[in-house]
């Protein structure tokens, strides 16, 4: 049993929020993928394999990371317990894990077509190399945003065998929502970061971060819109939209940068904006 415990632990699995962040991408672009075919069985079965992949991706990202980070991470209060960290499991035994998960992912993968399943390994370089970005650039919430999303795209390849404007659109949209939920994340370890010197956009921007979020929502919604527009959204499209507009600007109002339990409350909000967004996605096909 403590095994298991340190396993979830390790993988992140008794905190959910981590593998939905990454599953809402790949079911927006799955659900907008779907308007074109309107395949619903292939759907649902599309649907299970890409939340099954995201579990087991998001599982071994956090391995990967907790591996790379295992000296920073003793510096910090709020990471200093995890498992590599603290010396309750081996570099050694979380590296089997890591095989034995990818092993299970690539399984998923390969029902998929040949341009998914190319698209997906390819997404391996950006999964395994973003742990590193924090210490080279500011930027990395950027890179995790290129990352986290890659799932839409290879839904829509899934369904359609081919890669058109709409899913990069919308592609592009998430990268900037990633790029605004994380700087408020990375908010809560600013002053442990800085110290050990790690660099993140809630260190560049600490001085304006609400204008950075906000900035980062409003380019998100508006290439949400430049879709609606592009595929004439019928008006639930854009009534879901506000719900959007409307919960992004409650984050934006509630987070302080100096309460790191504002700004993890604010961050497991974002799994109301995802589904709000994949019934926005939803509108296209099922309405």
């Amino acid at each position: 049993m403590k095994k298991i415990s340190i396993f979830i632990e390790l993988t992140r699995l008794n905190k959910p929020i981590g593998f939905l962040l990454l599953f809402w991408p790949c079911l927006w672009g799955l659900t907008l993928a779907n308007y074109q075919n309107q395949n619903n069985l292939t759907y649902i079965y599309y649907l299970i394999l890409f939340f099954l992949g995201s579990v087991l991706m998001r599982s071994v990202g956090c391995i990967i990371n907790d591996i790379v980070d295992k000296k920073f991470d003793k510096k910090v209060l709020r990471t200093k317990f995890r498992p590599i960290a603290s010396g309750e499991i081996s570099v050694l035994n979380a590296l089997v894990y890591v095989f034995i998960l990818c092993l299970l992912a690539l399984i998923i993968l390969l029902q998929f077509n040949f341009l998914t399943i190319s698209l997906g390994i390819a997404s391996m370089f950006l999964a395994f190399s973003y742990p590193y970005m924090k210490r080279f650039t500011y930027w990395p919430q950027l890179f995790l945003g290129l990352t986290f999303n890659w799932g839409i795209i290879m839904a829509w390849t899934a369904m359609n065998n081919a890669i058109s404007i709409e899913p990069i659109i919308l592609y592009i949209s998430a990268i900037f929502w990633t790029l605004g939920y994380d700087t408020v994340y990375g908010l809560q370890d600013i002053k442990d970061d800085e110290i050990i010197g790690l660099k993140s956009t809630a260190i560049k921007f600490k001085n304006s971060a609400k204008i950075f979020v906000g900035a980062c929502y409003f380019l998100f919604t508006l290439f949400l819109l430049s879709l609606a527009i592009i595929m004439d959204a019928n008006k639930y499209f854009y009534i879901l939209l506000i719900v959007v507009i409307l919960q992004l600007f409650y984050q934006i109002r509630t987070f302080k940068k100096d309460n790191p339990t504002s700004c993890l409350k604010v961050f497991k909000s974002n799994n109301y904006v995802g589904l709000v967004v994949f019934l926005c996605m939803g509108t296209f096909s099922f309405l």
